[in-house]
């Protein structure tokens, strides 16, 4: 069981106060707050050991290449890659979303081809798709959820032909919560000859991933969810895609030999790594898996869940309340709208309690057709998160619907 207070402990920005009151921090699905022990890897890296990697012979080069290294490493060991060359620092999920939509897309699309993209997908998972069909020609074909959020893994094989190159589906749902029957997913698009693009931002906070396990080919995810820094991201493909595939950016570090007869691209993966690496931020999402390591996966999802579970019943007794994503394996996200109160108006009342939520689209705007409403609002609970701090939520809910009604 979790010791919740010793870990909140961690986190300096948890004992501040918003508008006079305890401040209430339910917006991990939009960014994680950063426990000490990484703001401080990121002040003591910028103080005692700063320099650029990869292109120095000098101490302070060498050293930060080793634990930009290291960091590539516990990258790998964390989400199960067989090797350290399939894992590719980017600067966020979005960024390497964008590298497999390029790069891939340009090497395997053609006109007459088809891509399907699950209709629960973030933005980020649907528009560099989009960019990349229209100019090769490529039908997306859409797979469908139904009302309690549930995605309709069995009607995939409707939707794949011999014509289908890729798959890209969403480990857990930003605004849902629900987390899909991947392995389903996987194995029907690998027996159409189609690749799994999997987008893992909230999913790898929320129980994890053992790529090797699931099969899939690419998967990505964002540091800044996992208690990392800002700009630092991650690209896991197969060693034999990503030695396959162009380079996205051209630049330095990506490069063996540049000659204006022809350039030699590096080696995977410092060939999908153009320009200065972030390697403060590389380092710091290593130091930020470690932290989470010390403290145990499942003992975070259980409690996470717990706290979810209990605020969706509570809320579920407040009349016209209506909460979206109901299916039965889901994480801890929770988004909900009241009847009658706009849900700007909701995450404004509970900001001025010190509740903070999230409102609006959420970047899925293909969820919100499905629903019918312009927008929700949705509470994200982190392992940090307190039962006391669910309660408050639920009560700070019950008096906005008083309020605005």
């Amino acid at each position: 069981m979790l010791d919740v207070e010793k870990i909140r402990g961690d986190f300096p920005i948890l004992s501040r106060t918003v508008y006079g009151k305890p401040l209430v921090y339910l917006d991990s699905a939009a960014t994680s707050q950063k426990p000490r022990r990484v703001i401080d890897c990121e002040r003591r890296l910028y103080e005692e050991e700063n320099a650029n990697v990869h292109r120095g012979v000098h101490y302070l080069s060498g050293r930060m290449t080793e634990l930009f290294e290291e960091a590539r490493e516990r990258v790998r060991s964390f989400i199960g890659a067989s090797s350290r060359e399939e894992i590719v620092f980017t600067s966020g999920a979005t960024a390497a979303v964008n590298a497999v939509a390029y790069s891939y897309g340009e090497l395997a699309f053609g006109p007459g081809d088809n891509i399907v993209v699950s209709e629960m997908e973030h933005h980020s998972n649907i528009v560099p798709w989009q960019l990349v069909c229209g100019r090769r020609g490529v039908e997306i074909r859409v797979l469908p959820f139904d009302d309690e959020g549930r995605l309709m893994v069995e009607r995939l094989p409707e939707l794949l032909d011999e014509r289908t190159k890729l798959v890209a589906v969403t480990q857990a749902s930003n605004v849902l919560g629900t987390m899909p029957r991947l392995q389903e997913v996987v194995a029907a698009a690998h027996a159409a000859g189609a690749v799994v693009l999997v987008d893992g931002c909230q999913g790898v906070v929320h129980g994890g991933v053992d790529v090797e396990a699931l099969g899939c080919d690419f998967y990505v995810f964002s540091g800044h969810k996992l208690y990392a820094p800002n700009g630092i991201g991650v690209l896991y493909g197969r060693r034999e895609l990503l030695e396959r595939m162009p380079p996205f950016l051209g630049g330095g570090d990506m490069v063996k030999r540049v000659r204006f007869s022809g350039t030699t691209f590096a080696d995977v993966p410092l060939k999908f790594e153009a320009g200065t690496a972030n390697y403060i931020g590389a380092v710091c999402l290593g130091e930020a898996i470690e932290y989470i390591r010390s403290i145990g996966i499942p003992e975070m999802t259980a409690h996470e869940r717990l706290l979810a579970e209990y605020a969706a019943g509570a809320l579920s007794a407040v009349e016209g309340v209506r909460i979206y994503g109901t299916a039965s394996d889901k994480c801890s996200i929770l988004s909900f709208n009241a009847e009658g109160v706009h849900a700007y108006d909701m995450g404004m009342i509970l900001d001025k309690l010190g509740i903070a939520v999230r409102t609006g689209a959420h970047c899925a705007d293909p969820v919100m057709q499905h629903y019918g409403v312009k927008g929700m609002v949705r509470a994200s609970f982190a392992f940090y998160n307190t039962m006391p701090e669910a309660d408050a939520f639920v009560a700070g809910v019950q008096r906005a619907v008083r309020m605005l009604r």
